[in-house]
C-alpha cells in the first residue's frame, strides 16, 4: 500500500535499480559459484574422482595411473583417488568402470587387458566397444626380455640358436595365459620356429620373482618394474621389444637391431570411462590428461621408472584399441589359444 502511494517517479526510482539487480544475478550466478554449465549440469568437476586400476600396487598401470591421478588432482583441485581393484586378468576393474554411472566421476586406467581380454574370454560382463568410452591415450613402457644369469646368452640371436639346438628345454615364465608376456613368447616362437616352454605364474612379477629363483630361463616384462633386478646384476637384459632402444637401458639392443622388427610387443595405457559419457566431460579430461602429460615434473618420474609419455585424443585411443585387439587375435590363433 506504501509503495503504491507513492508517486510515479519515486516508483520507478525503486524498481529500475532492483530489476537491473536482478538481472545481474541472473547472468552471473553460474560464474560466481562455479557450478553450472551452459546446458545448466554442474561444472566438471567439482567432487572426488574414482579412478580404477585394474592391476595391483607397483604394476605399470598402477605407476601409470597413480601419476596421472596425481596431476588431474593438482590441476582439477579436486581429490582423485587410485582405488585398486584387482582380479580376473583385470577384467574386475574394467567391469566395474563399464557399470559406472557415466558422469565423469568413475575413470579407469586401462593396459593392453581391454584389448586382451575379448581374445581370451567367452564371456567378460562387458563389452569393450559398447560398455565403455576411450578418453585418453597416456603412456606406453617398453617390454625387455630378460634371461637368469645361467643361461650362456647375451642377445637374442644367440637364445634363438641355443632354443634350437635343444628345443623343449628352455622354458620361460609369464603373467598367465594371454598375458601381454605370454603373447610375445608365443610371437617370438611362431617368428623364429623355437620350441620354448611356457611356466605362466599369477602375474608378472611372481614370474620374475621365479626368474630370479632360476625356476624358469627367461621372462618378457616391462622395463618399468624389472629396473631393479637388471641393475643390480640378478637378472641379464637381452633384447627390447621395441625399435627404438629405451634411455634407461642404452646399450641393450632391440628387436629390429636384432633383426627381428616384427617382434614387438609393448604395454600401452590409456583412459577410459563408462559409455555414454558426455563428450564435454571427455575433452576436459583429455585436455587435462595431455597438460599433465606435458608437464616437466611428471615427464621425469616417468623417464626414471622407464615409461614413455604418448598422449592422445580419445580417438587414438579407441583406434589402438581395436588394432591391437586384431594383432592380439592373429598371435592367439597362431599360438593356438582358446577361449575360456
Amino acid at each position: 500500500m506504501v509503495f503504491a502511494a507513492l508517486p510515479r517517479h519515486n516508483r520507478l526510482a525503486i524498481l529500475i535499480p532492483a530489476l537491473i539487480a536482478i538481472l545481474l544475478c541472473l547472468n552471473t550466478a553460474p560464474v560466481i559459484g562455479q557450478t553450472a554449465s551452459s546446458s545448466g549440469t554442474q561444472v566438471y568437476p567439482n567432487r572426488i574422482i574414482r579412478m580404477i586400476l585394474p592391476f595391483p600396487v607397483g604394476a605399470p598401470s598402477d605407476i601409470v595411473g597413480r601419476a596421472i591421478a596425481q596431476k588431474l588432482a593438482e590441476q582439477f583441485g579436486v581429490a582423485v583417488v587410485p582405488d585398486n581393484r584387482v582380479g580376473a586378468g583385470g577384467n574386475l576393474g574394467i567391469a566395474l568402470a563399464a557399470k559406472a554411472a557415466p558422469d565423469g566421476y568413475t575413470i579407469m586406467t586401462t593396459s593392453p587387458s581391454i584389448a586382451l581380454s575379448p581374445v581370451l574370454y567367452k564371456e567378460l560382463g562387458y563389452d569393450p566397444q559398447k560398455d565403455l568410452a576411450p578418453i585418453a591415450r597416456l603412456a606406453q613402457i617398453e617390454n625387455v626380455m630378460l634371461v637368469h644369469p645361467s643361461v650362456p646368452v647375451k642377445n637374442l640371436k644367440q637364445f634363438i640358436e641355443l632354443a634350437k639346438k635343444q628345443p623343449g628345454k628352455l622354458n620361460y615364465g609369464s603373467g598367465g595365459a594371454g598375458t601381454t608376456n605370454h603373447l610375445a613368447n608365443e610371437l617370438l616362437k611362431t617368428i623364429s620356429n623355437i620350441n620354448i616352454v611356457h611356466v605362466p605364474y599369477k602375474g608378472a612379477t611372481v614370474a620374475i620373482t621365479a626368474l630370479l629363483g632360476g625356476e624358469v630361463d627367461q621372462v618378457v616384462v616391462s622395463v618399468a618394474s624389472s629396473l631393479p633386478q637388471i641393475r643390480s646384476g640378478r637378472v641379464r637384459p637381452i633384447v627390447v621389444l621395441s625399435e627404438k632402444r629405451v634411455p634407461t637401458l642404452p646399450d641393450v639392443q632391440t628387436s629390429t637391431e636384432a633383426g627381428i622388427p616384427e617382434f614387438k610387443m609393448s604395454i600401452w595405457f590409456g583412459l577410459l570411462g563408462p559409455a555414454k559419457l558426455p563428450l564435454e566431460i571427455i575433452n576436459k579430461l583429455n585436455q587435462e590428461s595431455m597438460k599433465a602429460l606435458n608437464s616437466a615434473d611428471l615427464q621425469q618420474r616417468f623417464a626414471g621408472a622407464g615409461v614413455d609419455a604418448w598422449g592422445g585424443s580419445a580417438a587414438q585411443m579407441d583406434q589402438l584399441i581395436r588394432s591391437e585387439t586384431a594383432r592380439y587375435t592373429k598371435i592367439a590363433d597362431k599360438a593356438g589359444l582358446k577361449k575360456e
